[in-house]
């Protein structure tokens, strides 16, 4: 995948006005039926020519979000827009794409033939050959799905859902089972995609591509938004949850010491502290205070680094120990 397919139209900035808006969840509450509450008074906007990742532990509601924009499902009460419209209306899902996690094609169609198939569907279908040259899939055109790798199949469905050169797509765990050339340039092509106006919806849990991709980031636990923001501002609110405003002073520390973790929390700025192995990992908002007194207890510290905080970082701080 290492081509990157051209679009005609003009680049558009990822930051667009609210006009741009292309999708809306508004005072979205949705509870199923056995009392689940999977979202909790839940606004979210999807705006023209950017990527945007949603990103929450298992059972957040990730999953119920999109499927109330693609039309799969209802909800409870609030309001989904897609375009302006339903999403449930023709008119509006054949302005959109869908790549899902859990997705299928049938086994014994070859390559070729499940990509015309889709592209029959729609009245203005992306060319075949852009689909080809975008998902990667020269050189396996011929092939039956069934007899694929799991990074080609992969490639497939992305190609799939691409066919009907959509204006919105929902991408959930697109790049699962690539090496990491594949991978690259499957990133490549979903910049593109938000390079030439199209709305992008990535659902991943490789915080590394979220980070390396999205314009924008919204963390989401137990049907809230907790955290919304670029990739720089969302890290800079990892230690949110320790309610200490100079969290973007954040700092990783991680050495080696024999310094108990509970006289490590009671350190001035440290937000948490953890042992796994011979390492110790402390975020800290006071990080050269905190390196003196490490230095001071502990006269054996070694293997000493300092870092700003990674994506993981802050999202293990933003979706630890919600309150209900």
């Amino acid at each position: 995948m290492s081509a990157v397919l051209e679009f005609t139209e003009a680049p558009t900035n990822h930051r667009t006005a609210s006009s741009d808006t292309v999708a809306s969840l508004a005072r979205i509450t949705k509870r199923y039926a056995n009392g689940v509450l999977a979202l909790d008074d839940l606004s979210l906007t999807l705006r023209r020519g950017e990527i945007v990742a949603l990103l929450g532990p298992n059972g957040a509601g990730k999953s119920t979000a999109v499927k109330l924009m693609m039309g799969l499902s209802s909800p409870t009460s609030g309001s989904v827009r897609i375009f302006g419209a339903d999403p449930r209306e023709t008119s509006t899902r054949l302005r959109t794409g869908v790549m899902l996690q859990v997705g299928k094609a049938p086994e014994m169609l070859r390559v070729r033939e499940q990509v015309n198939i889709f592209r029959g569907y729609y009245p203005n279908p992306m060319p075949y050959t852009d689909l080809v040259k975008a998902a990667g899939l020269d050189g396996i055109e011929s092939r039956m799905f069934g007899q694929l790798s799991g990074g080609q199949k992969q490639r497939t469905l992305f190609a799939l859902a691409l066919a009907g050169d959509p204006d919105l797509i929902f991408l959930d765990e697109p790049t699962v089972g690539l090496d990491i050339e594949s991978r690259r340039g499957m990133w490549a092509q979903i910049r593109s995609l938000a390079a030439c106006g199209k709305t992008v919806l990535l659902t991943t849990h490789y915080l590394e591509e979220a980070d390396a991709l999205a314009h924008r980031i919204v963390v989401i636990n137990k049907g809230r938004i907790v955290c919304e923001g670029t990739p720089a501002e969302v890290k800079s609110l990892g230690a949110a949850t320790s309610g200490n405003s100079s969290s973007r002073s954040l700092k990783i520390i991680r050495c080696g010491t024999t310094i108990p973790t509970t006289t490590l929390l009671a350190m001035p700025g440290v937000t948490t502290a953890e042992t796994i192995g011979t390492l110790t990992t402390v975020a800290t908002t006071q990080p050269e205070a905190t390196l003196r007194e490490l230095l001071a207890l502990d006269q054996s510290l070694h293997s000493i680094e300092v870092q700003s905080p990674a994506l993981e970082d802050a999202f293990l701080a933003l979706t630890s120990n919600q309150p209900s």
